[in-house]
């Protein structure tokens, strides 16, 4: 393949769209290789860069989806005010570099352990610009330029990967940073007390935005719990939660983990991770099969979401061969798809040439519907093609 395609803006990305004789690989900063990657001409939006409009009393933000996350994140707290659903930086697990991007983030709906409380990345994105598999400039949502009706195309691109259209701005609803906020820590044995304890903060009325469980050092594991808001508001709903978690071990506040908790900055030398996303309740059935797969080999674990979300990790001693991580692959993927979640192969060095469904398969009726919209946003089948299957 030739050189990679840098646009430098909306008009000359619709030219190459229209203009592309072959298959484009879509990407903002190259920090999440996630998926197949099928050979294809890549096409980063890493050049169309610039917060084009900001309005910290509308709490409303519009930039070009090549800005970087940091350089957002940066002008959001000048005023105060964040990205409240704190989107993960894939880069410790993927062991990528470069810098995430808005649109990365809007593409594959990247949300981190405030999505309990207050939604996922596409819940803030207003409205959206993109350019279609044909050339042609769409728009939906806040700043509209050109509205195409029937769709919620904000919602529809959340989580798209780049396989229906290439988007070239996002506006996003942002929110005040917190006064304060604390976090306390449970000391459990069991993941099954892990869980139970997550859940019980959740359903207290005190407002947690977030709720992980991570396994201790010293064996083990710590579930953290989160609260934030006003000073004399955190101090009385943490000592009302501490007093409720009290039954299930050891409550301490500890220095705020999330940044450790959102981008599994510890897990940079694993092997292989999951992702995968169940209802809280379906967790430990989850759990129960890695145990029963692995054995004395062991695995990693971190949940978050209350545990509605998983993440799982192999060292490469921990995986014996190509056929049996392949085995395990496909047995996580079965199990979850009849628990109705989605299981997620992020990396894997060991399995990194194999042919397989990184993503979740989708039922018989979601697969329909997801060749309908391909064929109706990109009819020659040029952008990320196979990225999802």
């Amino acid at each position: 393949m030739s050189d990679m395609l840098y646009p430098a803006d909306e008009a000359a990305l619709s030219d190459m769209l229209r203009e592309a004789a072959g298959p484009l690989r879509i990407m903002g900063g190259g920090t999440r290789p996630i998926g197949r990657i099928a050979p294809a001409q890549a096409l980063s939006t890493r050049r169309m860069q610039g917060i084009t409009l900001y309005e910290p009393g509308a709490m409303t933000l519009v930039a070009k989806t090549g800005t970087s996350i940091e350089e957002i994140e940066a002008v959001l707290a000048a005023e105060k005010q964040r990205l409240a659903f704190e989107p993960m930086d894939h880069r410790a697990i993927l062991g990528t570099s470069g810098q995430p991007t808005l649109g990365g983030v809007i593409a594959a709906n990247v949300s981190g352990p405030r999505r309990i409380q207050v939604g996922a990345a596409r819940d803030f994105a207003l409205g959206v610009t993109f350019v279609d598999g044909t050339g042609q400039v769409l728009s939906n949502g806040g700043r509209v330029m050109k509205n195409v009706t029937g769709y919620d195309l904000v919602k529809l691109m959340s989580g798209s990967w780049g396989t229906l259209g290439v988007l070239t701005e996002v506006a996003l609803k942002v929110l005040p940073v917190s006064e304060t906020q604390t976090t306390l820590k449970v000391h459990v044995t069991t993941w099954a007390d892990a869980v139970a304890s997550m859940s019980a903060a959740l359903g207290t009325p005190f407002d947690v935005s977030g709720a992980a469980t991570v396994q201790a050092k010293n064996g083990g594991f710590d579930s953290l719990i989160r609260i934030e808001g006003f000073e004399t508001s955190v101090q009385y709903r943490a000592s009302e939660l501490t007093q409720c978690l009290a039954k299930f071990g050891a409550v301490d506040a500890v220095v705020d983990p999330w940044a450790e908790v959102k981008d599994l900055t510890a897990w940079a030398d694993l092997d292989t991770v999951w992702r995968i996303s169940v209802r809280p309740t379906d967790s430990l059935s989850v759990l129960e099969l890695m145990q029963n797969l692995q054995q004395d080999r062991g695995f990693h674990c971190q949940l978050d979401w209350g545990g509605g979300l998983i993440w799982l990790g192999l060292e490469a001693a921990q995986m014996s061969d190509v056929q049996a991580g392949l085995a395990l692959h496909q047995t996580l993927q079965r199990h979850v798809a009849q628990l109705r979640g989605h299981a997620t192969l992020m990396t894997s060095g060991l399995l990194r040439d194999q042919d397989l469904c990184h993503f979740q398969p989708p039922e018989r009726a979601i697969e329909r519907v997801s060749q309908s919209l391909r064929k109706t946003f990109d009819p020659r089948g040029i952008l990320n093609p196979e990225r999802m299957s």
